[in-house]
């Protein structure tokens, strides 16, 4: 699960039917995630006398803990209605959608400048744990550097310029 957020690229999960302990743990250390209508999302091991320990730990990064909490302590599943509504997941989409939507997503961030995305979605992840004056130093700092970029400023002039950005 840490080697998907370690990853460069941002990762979305594309999931249908049951995402339960381990389902639910890969769900929660993905960037984005499309669900189908339908699909439940659980960490239901105490049912068996198993507190999921180790979903618990993407869980509680992704969403509150009073919530990640409830789910792990009564193993009571949540719908993808409720998922979207307390950042399990971002988008919920019919049945017969779900691929579409999913590679619409894809395409929507490999359109994107990627050296751009990569330093975003590790800002994103460093600046998380840190106490609001020292995200801000972090988040500038990778500001500055993106704005350094070659492409960065492409992608400016194209805005600028009106124009689809080309970039490098």
């Amino acid at each position: 699960m840490q080697a998907l957020q370690a990853l460069p690229q941002p990762v979305i999960a594309q999931v249908q039917g049951i995402a339960t302990a381990a389902g639910c743990q890969l769900v929660a250390s993905c960037d984005l995630a499309v669900a189908a209508a339908g699909t439940r999302f659980g960490v239901n091991g105490i049912n068996i006398g198993l507190f999921c320990t180790t979903p618990m730990v993407a869980l509680t990064r992704k969403i509150a803990p009073a919530i990640a909490f409830e789910m792990l302590a009564t193993g009571a599943f949540i719908d993808a209605a409720r998922a979207r509504e307390v950042g399990l997941i971002n988008r919920v989409v019919d049945p017969e959608a779900l691929e579409a939507e999913t590679q619409a997503l894809a395409q929507t961030l490999a359109a994107k400048l990627p050296a751009a995305l990569q330093m975003g979605k590790a800002a994103f992840a460093a600046q998380a744990g840190l106490a609001t004056p020292a995200a801000y130093a972090c988040a500038s700092a990778v500001m500055v550097d993106n704005l350094l970029l070659p492409d960065t400023a492409e992608g400016i002039a194209a805005f600028l310029e009106k124009r689809p950005p080309n970039w490098g």
